[in-house]
């Protein structure tokens, strides 16, 4: 064989394809430094490309690319709630967390940089993508308990539990993601019922709702 024919045969990368391996590197780069300490030139090393590159893709910056980084991962989140309305609400529950823990567990270092961009970078824009998603996530929650007009209780309960489910997950990786999937999910599941179960000893329009969930037709 040839040394020529011995060669992979070099394949251009689309539009579509250098835009997302320039936006994971520069999740990765995100998720574990500050954006302040990372440049265009470490983005650039990181794709294996020039930074010229990097902004031709991105003409506005690292603040475009952050936003776009961050908005790439904000996305894929978003759809993790989006659960079909049938059978019991606990198992369609169980299957949302499948799809949320499934993303941390695959992008650890997208799901990373995306909750702390709300608090490192002092954007009116990136806090509203780290807020859209867990806005979407609370919208998606009180439609499956079929919930029109949530008081103020169910609210931020529904609010706080994704706000639990959220430190979990990055706890979840800093332990090295343990325990097992499976077990954190169904942790978090009783979590969900737990905490409304503590609102509904104030809260009529939660305490409707937890007797919905535990009866047996329900559960």
């Amino acid at each position: 064989m040839s040394p020529a024919a011995s060669t992979p045969a070099y394949r251009r990368l689309s539009v579509e394809e250098r835009r997302a391996q320039l936006l994971e590197s520069a999740l990765s780069l995100f998720a574990h430094r500050a954006p302040e300490e990372v440049s265009l030139d470490d983005v650039a090393e990181a794709a294996g490309v020039s930074r010229p590159l990097v902004y031709r893709y991105f003409p506005g910056g690292k603040q475009q690319l952050y936003e776009a980084a961050l908005r790439s991962a904000a996305e894929e989140l978003r759809t993790c709630f989006a659960e079909p309305h049938e059978g019991p609400l606990l198992p369609r529950l169980s299957r949302a967390l499948d799809r949320y823990l499934a993303f941390v567990d695959g992008h650890d270092a997208g799901f990373t940089a995306l909750l702390q961009g709300g608090s490192v970078v002092e954007t009116s824009r990136t806090s509203a993508i780290v807020d859209g998603v867990r806005r979407a996530a609370a919208e998606h929650i009180l439609s499956h308990l079929e919930v029109t007009e949530p008081g103020p209780r169910l609210r931020m309960t529904v609010r706080m539990w994704i706000t639990a489910v959220e430190a979990a997950s990055l706890i979840w990786l800093d332990e090295d993601k343990q325990p097992p999937l499976a077990e954190l999910r169904d942790w978090l599941v009783e979590q969900f019922v737990a905490v409304l179960s503590v609102t509904a000893n104030r809260d009529a329009q939660t305490a409707g709702l937890v007797g919905r969930l535990l009866s047996p037709a329900d559960g």
